[in-house]
């Protein structure tokens, strides 16, 4: 295979964070660390209906079983992370909204017992697609890059549109996110068999990783190992964010643009799975292997030992952080980059599938918004070439028939705008707000129909 270099990336808009903040942990291999005495599995950490739980309060489990079943087509199955005895069902933090949703607690045997037929390796090359799909289903795996949006109905492209260009997400261009870099380092040939098996999925040819120019190591480790695989190739992508987003990914590679007003990726033939998801579609098929644990990076300049983690899901993020040490003077904790991630009132929540990062900070003080001043520097770090200093003024005054006209719904809440914007308006949490009035009041419209 003959190395790319040519650099890829979006057309308009971005921003180039003056520090990432990667150092300290992207040198770091993932460590598996204790497991806790208990967890608490969230039934709602994805995209789509919540799951309905399937135990109660004193059964036994084992590693893997379901304990909450999915809801309809775009839903996600939860598992046990590990044997024990269920403790309770009852409400937890989810930390995405804020609200409480159901959750089953369970409390570690020590036995890590496996639950029967799970994580053991499977006939793939006798299967079809349905088969593939149907194992990726029953292990509820969801996107693991933050958008938890269940991956089976990823996998399952509306009749009519082929697909013709798979691209693993390797960007990871939000700041102090290191874990899919080490896992491309640490799981080369595991990814790559992933994203064959993706591809086989959707009967595609044409295979895509890509990765940031800042990570040479892992640009490398894949060219190597792509080595006489003509039909997948390594796309390197100029350093800017949001280039990880899978609009800008895709035309960045493609040249496509995904139609707005709610256009998907398959509508220009292309399908997008993060790293760490792809890595979990591959488990789930080639192992039947739930989705019970994560990688995640734990940094900051509030942390006193940094580094990228296995950890279970529903482990204790209060837990998490004890162990890691915290720094006195920490007064913010932020899941997930902090361009688009969200910063917590507590830290008493368990950890979830869409969870990548745990960051905490020190003597962090929020400036006051001051009034817009018109200068459109919003304007122009937009992606997408939205109006965010309009769409802000407009949620701010609560006129919310003016926001939808600009567009308000194809926002992502990359976060480019608010990081540029001089008068350190919350440009990104008023149209959040506005997202929230506007879908409360089509959901009233239909109930009064």
């Amino acid at each position: 295979m003959t190395p790319q270099t040519d650099t890829k990336r979006f057309p308009r808009g971005g921003v180039h964070p003056k520090d990432d903040f990667k150092a300290r942990t992207s040198g770091k291999p993932l460590a598996r660390m204790a497991p806790p005495a208990q967890v608490a599995v969230l039934m709602a950490q994805h995209i789509g209906a919540s799951a309905t739980p399937v135990v109660q309060r004193g059964d036994k489990v084992k590693k893997g079983q379901l304990v909450g079943e999915a809801r309809g087509f775009i839903s996600a199955n939860v598992h046990a992370p590990f044997s024990g005895v269920v403790k309770a069902v009852e409400p937890r933090i989810f930390s995405v909204t804020g609200a409480l949703v159901e959750a089953v607690i369970i409390e570690s045997d020590g036995e890590g017992a496996w639950a029967e037929g799970l994580n053991q390796p499977q006939r793939v090359e006798s299967m079809d697609a349905a088969q593939m799909r149907s194992l990726v289903h029953e292990c509820g795996v969801v996107g693991l890059g933050g958008a938890t949006f269940p991956s089976h109905v990823k996998l399952s492209p509306p009749a009519g549109s082929p697909i013709s260009d798979v691209i693993i997400n390797g960007a990871e261009c939000e700041p102090y996110v290191t874990v899919d870099h080490r896992l491309m380092l640490e799981r080369t040939d595991q990814i790559i068999d992933g994203l064959k098996l993706i591809m086989r999925v959707v009967d595609c040819e044409t295979g895509w990783v890509a990765i940031e120019r800042n990570k040479p190591d892992a640009i490398e480790a894949f060219e190597q190992a792509l080595r006489g695989e003509p039909n997948i190739r390594v796309a390197p992508l100029s350093v800017r964010y949001p280039q990880g987003a899978e609009q800008q990914l895709i035309t960045a590679i493609t040249g496509r643009e995904v139609p707005s007003g709610g256009g998907l990726p398959a509508d220009v033939a292309c399908l997008v799975h993060n790293v760490a998801t792809t890595l979990a579609i591959r488990d789930a098929i080639r192992l039947r292997r739930p989705l019970i644990e994560r990688a995640v990076t734990i940094t900051g300049d509030g942390i006193e030992n940094a580094g990228n983690f296995i950890e279970l899901i529903g482990t204790n993020v209060a837990d998490l952080l004890e162990r890691q040490g915290v720094r006195p003077g920490a007064n913010q904790v932020i899941l997930g980059g902090p361009m688009m991630g969200i910063a917590q009132g507590t830290v008493d929540l368990p950890l979830v599938k869409g969870n990548n990062a745990i960051i905490v900070r020190r003597d962090v003080e929020a400036p006051l918004p001051r009034a817009c001043i018109r200068c459109g520097r919003c304007v122009e770090a937009c992606p997408l070439g939205l109006l965010p200093a309009e769409l802000s003024i407009t949620c701010e005054a609560g006129d919310w028939e003016a926001a939808r006209r600009l567009d308000i719904l194809e926002c992502k809440e990359c976060g480019c705008c608010a990081y540029v914007c001089p008068a350190r308006r919350r440009i990104v949490q008023l149209i959040k707000q506005g997202k929230v009035e506007l879908r409360r009041q089509k959901k009233k419209l239909e109930k009064e129909k």
